[in-house]
């Protein structure tokens, strides 16, 4: 973050209770900031309203792509858990906003077309390049269930961004986890049911 803005965040010891428990720091805001047209105005106004949340256009620095909230959980569960992680990721409005690299936003629509799992994966809203989405504040006063909050801020200038291959590997395992297949034949009375889990 440059030296212009250097009281972006406030320090640890006079917010500490107030700040965004998921870690966006200075550096972070910075990156954020640096998608839109005017990054310094962008940061002068979280300077003033360090509570307020913006819109910020992707396509340049970030894709994002943009999930229910349930399903949304289980994709982050099994990037964590089974997978490289992820990149910053917030809540907003019932929804998840994945942070990914750009291109994700084009390119994930077609791959899962292809992928057999790709029909129990809920709709996606993708926003690429065009699009704008609003981001929380870096300072959060509001409870963990806020409607707009960070779930894993960005805490440096360069995040690491999964593209769209991490991020349909994700989606295929989380519908993979929820999805029962049952398998029988209704014709015959003493014919054998199977349930069959599919689990990643």
């Amino acid at each position: 973050m440059s030296t212009a803005h250097p009281h972006l965040m406030p320090p640890a010891t006079a917010f500490q209770d107030h700040l965004d428990a998921s870690g966006l720091t200075p550096e972070g805001a910075a990156w954020l900031a640096s998608a839109g047209t005017y990054p310094r105005s962008t940061l002068a106004d979280w300077e003033s309203r360090p509570d307020a949340p913006v819109v910020l256009p992707c396509g340049s620095v970030f894709d994002v792509v943009n999930v229910p909230a349930i399903f949304g959980r289980r994709m982050l569960d099994r990037l964590w858990d089974q997978g490289p992680g992820t990149g910053p990721v917030a809540a907003h409005r019932g929804r998840m906003l994945l942070f990914t690299a750009p291109g994700t936003a084009q390119r994930l629509p077609s791959l899962l077309e292809w992928e057999e799992w790709g029909p129990a994966v809920p709709p996606l809203l993708c926003h690429g390049p065009g699009d704008a989405v609003t981001v929380p504040a870096p300072l959060s006063l509001a409870p963990a269930h806020a409607r707009s909050r960070w779930v894993v801020a960005p805490d440096t200038r360069r995040p690491w961004l999964p593209g769209p291959e991490v991020l349909l590997w994700a989606c295929v395992r989380a519908a993979r986890a929820t999805v029962r297949i049952s398998i029988s034949r209704s014709a015959d009375r003493d014919a054998n049911v199977y349930d069959v889990s599919r689990r990643h």
